[in-house]
């Protein structure tokens, strides 16, 4: 690491926050930096935020995403922090209105649409698993995605950690979604993300797993979904096909937004 400050730009797409970080000319961080990526993510000594996210360029994409937890270490995909990045490579000039880029679960198409939203392609699912109250599914990170009556009432922390550090999940660890359904497929959704051991405002492949799951359990028809989402930090749009045995065309869409931009 370069013994100066580090140009930094704080994101956050419906309250889930991010550091992302322009390394396409000067390597201000690596994989390994865990520590150094942990206390930028901190919210008393250093910026504050539930991840950080590298943007590098790579041949055959407009950039790669190079995702960490606040934990410090790198984490499978962050759906709103591959908006926000998006979001970040259109204000850089990087890209107009379209983005092809690789993260840790592969390629993702992200869209810059008319009001400023961002809408990112998801990966395909083909395989879940379903239990008495809850579906098991991995959305470029796993997620753990349990229905409940009143989402007030959930004690997200400790009901969450009861799961993540149970089996079959400890060892690895899963990310937790409590689920209220709404009538016409309105669903409010709290998830507590492995990595940063905490409820966050919104988790993007968590909502985006709600939903899926939402229709599966459910035993909806074959067909086309637009499945509005209520997290704490606001609301989102997940977009998909679903065929009986696969989802495809899957989009997760939301606003994503510049906080501020400083040094440290």
């Amino acid at each position: 690491m370069i013994n100066a400050a580090i140009p930094f730009y704080k994101y956050q797409g419906t309250g889930n926050d991010f550091i992302l970080i322009d390394q396409r000319v000067t390597k201000y961080l690596k994989k390994g930096d865990t520590e150094k990526i942990k206390f930028m993510c901190d919210r008393h000594f250093g910026i504050g935020a539930d991840g950080l996210i590298l943007l590098e360029l790579l041949d055959g994409y407009d950039f790669e995403m190079v995702y960490f937890n606040s934990d410090g270490n790198e984490s499978s995909m962050c759906g709103n922090g591959g908006r926000c990045i998006t979001k970040f490579a259109h204000d850089l000039g990087l890209i107009e209105h379209q983005a092809s880029f690789l993260a840790i679960d592969g390629p993702h198409d992200a869209i810059v649409e008319i009001d400023g939203g961002i809408a990112l392609k998801m990966k395909d699912i083909d395989q879940l698993e379903v239990m008495d109250n809850a579906v098991v599914l991995d959305t470029g990170s796993p997620h753990y995605v349990a229905f409940v009556e009143d989402i007030t009432a959930v004690d997200i922390i400790n009901d969450a950690r009861a799961i993540r550090y149970n089996e079959p999940f400890k060892e690895k660890g899963i990310n937790v979604n409590f689920v209220q359904p709404h009538p016409q497929d309105k669903l409010s959704v709290a998830t507590y993300e492995r990595g940063v051991e905490w409820e966050t405002l919104s988790c993007g492949t968590g909502v985006t797993a709600a939903a899926i799951a939402h229709v599966v359990y459910q035993q909806k028809p074959n067909g086309y979904y637009e499945i509005p989402i209520e997290a704490k930090g606001g609301n989102l749009v997940i977009k998909f096909e679903y065929t009986g045995r696969k989802i495809k065309n899957v989009w997760l869409c939301g606003p994503a937004e510049f906080v501020f931009e400083g040094k440290i």
